[in-house]
């Protein structure tokens, strides 16, 4: 797999010769949304359905939770790479693939992981599980897919990795109608955006609106930034019931086949497009005022109201020179 490339400078010895990009064979994609949304369930059903297909497909969670895989594996929780990095290089051990990644009905998913609460930063962690992937042949891969689970609520450096260095052909964004999962979708287009400007590559597929009410928010935000819907799962309480059992829905001549089968066919032919991020005020107007507050007014504090009390106005000490 040749699929990944960070934004790297010649040396002098390579400056004056041609170089010519390396194509891209394994479509490399990145899924972006707010915690909560359904990324993991959309991933693990999708890449479910895909491998079903005949499709090699490689599932990596880059969420320090590290539940992107929980539901593949009903329930069970994979040993990170970093954690077992750690481990392995405490006993004076090198980490092997079978150390890390597993295997279900044709899908190959791994975990990242990250630190512990409090003890460092998700996003260098993210950053150090790439450089670990690097050293286990992440380049040599040979998947025609390979599903990135990003948490999309998280701004730092580590979690925009894909978009910032080209690391991935295109994003796809996880929301629902809401303003808070749309506010997430919307700073993901923004980021895509950005690095556009700065010559950048990744664009935007299309956004799968997950427990899909009805109420079109979340399509009238994919027509306002100008990228497709490729997906509506429904807000069914068989999908809720046996997401919670760790079930996968998306299996062939299931319930919910179709849906995800036409879901495949969309993560593989929709083209990376760059959307136009919206302003918070045109995000708030999706919404219906008595949804989200719209009409409440900024009223200014003042240093009565921080002080609860009557405020002392002392001249000033300070010394003021005539002349100067």
């Amino acid at each position: 797999m040749n699929a990944v490339t960070g934004n790297m400078q010649p040396s002098d010895d390579t400056a004056s010769m041609e170089v010519i990009p390396a194509k891209k064979e394994t479509q490399i994609i990145a899924i972006y949304g707010k915690g909560g949304i359904g990324k993991s369930f959309t991933l693990a059903n999708l890449s479910y359905m895909m491998a079903a297909q005949g499709k090699r497909v490689l599932l990596i969670g880059c969420d320090p939770k590290s539940d992107t895989t929980s539901l593949l594996f009903g329930g069970r929780s994979c040993p990170t790479i970093i954690e077992t990095s750690s481990k392995k290089k405490a006993a004076g051990e090198q980490v092997v693939i079978g150390d890390v990644c597993f295997k279900r009905d044709g899908v190959f998913a791994m975990e990242l992981g990250g630190p512990e609460v409090g003890r460092g930063c998700g996003g260098r962690g993210i950053i150090h599980g790439f450089e670990l992937l690097e050293k286990l042949g992440f380049h040599e891969w040979d998947f025609d897919y390979v599903l990135l689970d990003f948490l999309g609520d998280v701004v730092c450096g580590g979690f925009g990795l894909p978009i910032a260095r080209d690391m991935c052909q295109k994003v796809i964004v996880v929301g629902s109608n809401d303003l808070q999962s749309l506010y997430v979708a919307n700073n993901v287009c923004s980021a895509v955006d950005y690095f556009r400007k700065l010559g950048g590559n990744v664009g935007v597929a299309g956004l799968v609106i997950n427990k899909d009410d009805g109420t079109g928010e979340a399509q009238a935000f994919a027509a306002a930034v100008g990228i497709p819907v490729l997906a509506a799962i429904p807000a069914d309480d068989d999908i809720r019931r046996k997401s919670a059992n760790y079930e996968i829905v998306g299996t062939p001549g299931g319930q919910w086949a179709g849906l995800f089968e036409a879901l495949g066919v969309q993560v593989a032919e929709a083209p990376p497009l760059r959307p136009t991020p919206l302003t918070h005020e045109n995000l708030l107007n999706l919404f219906k005022g008595d949804a989200v507050g719209r009409g409440v007014t900024l009223l200014p504090a003042t240093m009565e109201d921080m002080c609860g009390a009557n405020v002392l106005n002392k001249p000033s000490l300070e010394v003021v020179y005539e002349g100067v």
